[in-house]
Formats: structure tokens, C-alpha cells, sequence
């Protein structure tokens, strides 16, 4: 059953891994990341991926939280005056909650024999976008999402938050080589790029499929291009691209239909 523990002590121990939100971001809480707002917390509660370890709330927000299937975790109640405290700003959300990843042991978890959506990222530095294309990969259902060494963490505080929980619903690996991953597992590779061969519109994605992204300016780099199908989106007015997670959007609801 979910522990119920009203906090009067701004000091108290049971609050250290809180403090501080603005400046920790997946360091100095012992490996744990930090969610924030009631719907984000409500799908860590039931994420395959990620466990819960604590919730801190107000009296009045926790009314409103739905604990139902938060299973054995503690949630600390205290004044908002002691949360504003204890994190450093003045939470307005009213809610903030401790979890851990345990995303798979491998890709061969996620990418199973038969039909695979994947979203492959690289160079993905802006946590914003990164919270954008975790939150479109949950919405349109695909598998994995392969990060290479130069994208940020999916579990920083705020690409928590822009993903709305979404990253709590697809599992996340890093891989070394993005094409090498994907094909040593039989999927095709689909290039995004202003400059791609194909038609966005033509493409028929392979049973196998994922749609690789880079970050916006640079692009995907050469050797990665070359190893996949290119694809573009045609526009008007001389754009030639769009926000990498508007384009992953529009990408993913094509391939994942």
C-alpha cells in the first residue's frame, strides 16, 4: 500500500534527494531522475520502464493525485511553503516525484522478430526537442528509441516534462553506431534530411523500419546518410525544414499507421 507521511521539517533526511531541483539534474540524486507535474508522475506510476521511489506533494494536490496504482511507494506531504523551500523555486505543479530507470537489458528486448518502429536519434543536445520526440514516439506507438553518445539524457527534469511522461512509456538505449545497431538487427534505415532522394510521401517503410533524426542545422553526418534511404518533406514558401520534433511527428505518423 502507498505510505502516506506528512513532513513538518524542512531538514528532514527523507527530503534531501528533493533539494535543489534547479541546479541537480540527474546528478547528485544517486542515480535517480526527477518528474514533475500530476499526469507525468500518474504514468511513472505505471511505466514499464521506470519505477517510482517517492513523491513529494501538498496536502491539497495530493486530493487530486491519483495513487491508485502507485504501488508501494512513499508519498511526503508538506506545506507548499516547505516544498518551495526544500526545492529552491516555487514548484506551481505542486507535485515532484523520484524515479529510476531500468529500461532493457539489450536491443534484442525491444526489436522481437516481426514488425518494429523504431526512432533513431543523433546528436540530439536540446532537451526541449529531446522531450518533443520522446513524447511523439510514445503517441504513435513505436518500439525503441536509439540515442548515439552525443544526445542528451531523455531523463533530464525537463525533457521529462515536454514529453509529458512519454519517455516513461518507450524504452531508451544508447548505442555506439546507430546503422550498425539497427541493421544487426534487420531493420531498414530511413535518413531524414532537407536534401533526401525520396518523397516522404513515397516511402512504404519495411516491416522493419526506423526513421533516423539529427539535430537541427548540421544534420545527420555524411556516413550516416549514406548507409540509409534519404527522405525528405516537400514545402512551400522556400522552407526547406521544420523543428526536428515537428518533423518526427509528421515522420512517425506516416511510418507508424
Amino acid at each position: 500500500m502507498t505510505e502516506i507521511i506528512a513532513i513538518t521539517d524542512p531538514s528532514d533526511v527523507r527530503l534531501r534527494l528533493y533539494r535543489d531541483v534547479k541546479d541537480r539534474d540527474l546528478t547528485g540524486r544517486e542515480g535517480l531522475f526527477m518528474a514533475e507535474g500530476r499526469v507525468v508522475i500518474e504514468r511513472l506510476f505505471v511505466s514499464p520502464w521506470c519505477v517510482c521511489i517517492s513523491v513529494l506533494t501538498t496536502p491539497d494536490r495530493l486530493k487530486m493525485l491519483d495513487i491508485s496504482q502507485a504501488g508501494d511507494v512513499p508519498v511526503y506531504v508538506v506545506d507548499q511553503a516547505i516544498m518551495d523551500q526544500v526545492a529552491g523555486f516555487a514548484i506551481h505543479r505542486g507535485y515532484l516525484a523520484l524515479g529510476r530507470y531500468s529500461g532493457p537489458a539489450g536491443l534484442g528486448e525491444v526489436l522481437k522478430p516481426g514488425r518494429v518502429r523504431v526512432l533513431a536519434l543523433s546528436t540530439i543536445a536540446n532537451t526541449d526537442n529531446m522531450g518533443g520526440l520522446m513524447r511523439n514516439a510514445a503517441a504513435f506507438g513505436v518500439d525503441a528509441v536509439l540515442l548515439d553518445a552525443a544526445c542528451c539524457d531523455p531523463l533530464y527534469r525537463k525533457a521529462i516534462r515536454v514529453s509529458v511522461g512519454g519517455v516513461f512509456q518507450v524504452p531508451h538505449i544508447r548505442v555506439p553506431n546507430l546503422v550498425e545497431a539497427l541493421t544487426a538487427h534487420g531493420v531498414a534505415p530511413y535518413a531524414l534530411s532537407p536534401s533526401g532522394a525520396v518523397v516522404l510521401d513515397d516511402v512504404a517503410p519495411a516491416e522493419r523500419s526506423a526513421f533516423l533524426f539529427g539535430a537541427e542545422g548540421p544534420g545527420l553526418a555524411p556516413e550516416v546518410m549514406a548507409a540509409c534511404t534519404s527522405v525528405r518533406i516537400d514545402m512551400h514558401g522556400g522552407f526547406d525544414s521544420l523543428n526536428v520534433a515537428t518533423t518526427s511527428g509528421i515522420v512517425l505518423y506516416h511510418m507508424c499507421r
